[in-house]
């Protein structure tokens, strides 16, 4: 990303509350008791004020949390210090970043889409470990933002992305998170070599 994207976070995270919830589909994978996922160190791409980075710091992840925006970081760093949660918030342009490899047990990525960073995450995830990735579909464009076609996942991409991973939880189509509906796809993946 160029200093113009992270000036327009930046400002666009100086302007908004945030949600101050996990992501449902997070929650649903954690509270379902359906998957065991081990804690371990876990990593929040793109993870804004950190909603999701304190609800698995909570959960007794150790947790790295990277973000373009300083001004989302400083937010997610107050707010976990409000709840005495321990969290690595790290200032990164994910569009150039390198991963340590086989460094996480689980990683995430909501709402953010950046195509090159797919390999470089099931590289720096560990065998056995898990993503959870969910984002916006191509389908979004007809009701809401975002409305580029490269921030924007094609129908069942979403799958082709994690083939060689075993798919434990699979959903497409219009839901809720929050207070609007929107058109999105949620993996939850397993490497299993």
């Amino acid at each position: 990303m160029s200093l113009d994207d992270q000036v327009r976070w930046d400002r666009q995270h100086a302007q908004t509350g945030g949600a101050e919830l996990p992501s449902s589909f997070l929650r649903e994978i954690f509270e379902s008791a359906r998957w065991e996922i081990p804690w371990g160190r876990a990593l929040d791409v793109a993870c804004g004020k950190g909603r999701n980075a304190l609800f698995l710091a909570e959960l007794g992840f150790e947790v790295v949390a990277m973000d373009i925006s300083a001004v989302a970081l400083e937010e997610g760093r107050w707010r976990a210090q409000e709840r005495s949660l321990a969290i690595s918030w790290q200032h990164a342009d994910l569009e150039q970043i390198q991963l340590p490899q086989a460094a996480y047990d689980l990683i995430i990525n909501f709402n953010y889409l950046e195509r090159s960073l797919i390999p470089k995450m099931k590289l720096a995830l560990r065998v056995g470990g898990h993503i959870v990735f969910e984002t916006y579909l191509i389908d979004q464009r007809e009701i809401g933002h975002p409305k580029n076609p490269a921030y924007l996942l094609q129908n069942n991409e979403l799958l082709d992305h994690f083939r060689e991973f075993r798919v434990l939880c699979y959903r497409e189509g219009k839901c809720r998170d929050g207070d609007e509906p929107s058109f999105r796809a949620g993996i939850l993946v397993r490497k299993t070599g």
